[in-house]
């Protein structure tokens, strides 16, 4: 029962670790997903009969089927993480459907439109949509619709540029929506594009990340990819200002309009006399007098001058740069010496200066701001594992599953336990046991004494041709005495030493004999 318990287990034991080593390795498909969208991506690996695990949500594939389903799945449209867009309106019957329904639907559907639009963006992984529209209320007047949008990202945040583009996509499929009225919220990043709405520019700390990667890249077409280590401090403006200021030129007079005026003025006086019949006639002698005139002329001219006059106002808004400060530092080469150590070598002085000129460029140096560039050329801590290749293939460079290799040891352990301490006893009982009872009795040329008596006793010359003693018991155990022994010793002496020798085999053929005496006299 013992050796049949134990072959079992080591047959499942290994049965076991042949199946685990034989099945496919399972790897990410895709996480986080919906309810309906999961069940669809499940829906279709069944009608491939493709093997799948879902642990926690995840739904996992075997590795060699992994990149191509993605692509699969993708041209059919799967994952679907944008909702339902405008097929909810074709469930929408106009009997029972009021037009709050309608509008409910109508805006629901926009929404998953837009999400869908937005999750075609391979950055995105998901995106919620929300519309607050109340055009249905008619009472109410100069109302402007608000939406928002949640997104969830690949990689790192949505930049301020991606945000703009996202309101504008929004803003532009609603009516009467402002790119102003419209909320995006990072799930890494919260709020996005805030600070340009209220006037403000990029922060310090943007403006560091940007020089920064310039001159990465700068630094690492030299020297290699993680021989550089490039940082940045910007000290920007954080107070807002305003000057206004008025100034006038008197030497730059301008004539605006000139007025010109002319007049005359002329009186003449004659002396009276007495009237009478003769002055009335026509042809009659009147009486004369004493006659005077005057006459006068005048000239008058304006002219408008406009003084040259000059106001300026200008706001200074917080983000201005105050001062820059760049550290640069590059690795530099490893040379070997004939005891096969490597000597550090920096970079000739040169080389660091043009480089230095490759970073004043990329930054906007001003030495009178009093901007200050670092850059050195010291050893890296460990140099080996900077700026090297890509890895070789090997055991262990693919992804390493604990759990796979956890279930592989417990079964190995289980295996040599079964092995060591069940299989192996048995075995080596059985063979104890028929080794201690062929051992029992020396074999035939064998033992230290010399050869084995086996109860038959032949002189040199034999015994000729004896009557058959008939059964007896079996003394095949015991050696033949060997009377080929040389003429001048005595084969009694020989026999008598033997018995000496071997008492309790002498007494056991003896016995025999007695046994077999009786018999026949019975």
């Amino acid at each position: 029962m013992v050796v049949l318990g134990a072959t079992l287990a080591m047959v499942l034991a290994v049965w076991g670790l042949a199946r685990l080593a034989s099945a496919p390795s399972y790897s990410l498909l895709y996480a986080g997903l919906e309810n309906g969208a999961a069940g669809d991506v499940v829906k279709a690996l069944e009608a491939r009969g493709v093997q799948y695990d879902i642990r926690g949500g995840a739904i996992f594939v075997p590795d060699s089927d992994r990149d191509g389903l993605r692509l699969t799945l993708a041209s059919e449209g799967l994952p679907a993480n944008g909702g339902q867009g405008y097929e909810l309106l074709d469930g929408l019957s106009g009997f029972g459907t009021t037009s709050q329904m309608f509008d409910a639907a109508y805006w629901r559907a926009k929404e998953g439109e837009l999400a869908r639009t937005i999750v075609s963006n391979p950055q995105i992984a998901s995106a919620r949509v929300h519309i607050a529209n109340s055009s249905a209320n008619p009472f109410q007047r100069d109302v402007t619709p608000t939406a928002s949008i949640s997104v969830t990202t690949t990689g790192g945040t949505l930049s301020a540029q991606q945000a703009r583009a996202l309101k504008y996509l929004v803003a532009s499929a609603v009516p009467g929506l402002e790119p102003e009225g419209v909320a995006v919220i990072d799930g890494k990043g919260g709020l996005i594009g805030a600070e340009a709405e209220h006037g403000a520019g990029p922060t310090a700390d943007d403006k560091a990340a940007l020089l920064r990667d310039r001159v990465q890249r700068l630094m690492e077409a030299r020297v290699g990819v993680g021989n550089a280590v490039v940082e940045v401090s910007v000290d920007t403006v954080t107070e807002s200002e305003l000057i206004r200021s008025r100034s006038f030129d008197p030497e730059g007079r301008v004539v605006i309009s000139t007025d010109t005026e002319e007049s005359t003025d002329r009186s003449e006086n004659q002396g009276g006399g007495n009237v009478t019949v003769a002055s009335n006639l026509p042809d009659g002698n009147a009486g004369g007098g004493d006659t005077s005139s005057s006459q006068k002329a005048e000239t008058r001219e304006r002219v408008n001058f406009e003084v040259s006059e000059t106001t300026r106002e200008i706001t200074r808004v917080p983000g201005a740069i105050k001062r820059l400060t760049v550290a640069v530092l590059v690795n530099g080469t490893y040379t070997e010496d004939g005891n096969g150590n490597q000597t550090f070598e920096p970079l000739p002085e040169d080389e660091l200066q043009a480089l230095r000129d490759l970073v004043a460029s990329a930054v906007g140096y001003d030495e009178e701001r009093g901007d200050q560039i670092t850059l050195k050329s010291l050893s890296f801590e460990r140099p080996e594992g900077l700026g090297t290749g890509p890895l070789e293939p090997g055991l262990f460079t693919g992804v390493i599953d604990t759990m796979r290799l956890i279930q592989m040891g417990v079964l190995a352990l289980v295996a040599l336990v079964l092995g060591l301490f069940v299989v192996r006893p048995v075995l080596a009982r059985g063979a104890g046991g028929e080794a201690g009872m062929a051992g029992a009795l020396p074999a035939p040329g064998e033992g230290d004494a010399g050869p084995a008596l086996d109860g038959e006793i032949e002189p040199l010359g034999g015994f000729g041709d004896l009557p058959v003693m008939g059964d007896g018991p079996d003394f095949s155990g015991l050696g033949m005495v060997d009377f080929d022994s040389p003429p001048d010793e005595d084969p009694v002496d020989r026999l008598r030493n033997l018995i000496q020798e071997r008492k309790t085999e002498t007494v056991e053929i003896l016995r025999s004999w007695l046994e077999e005496d009786r018999e026949r006299a019975s």
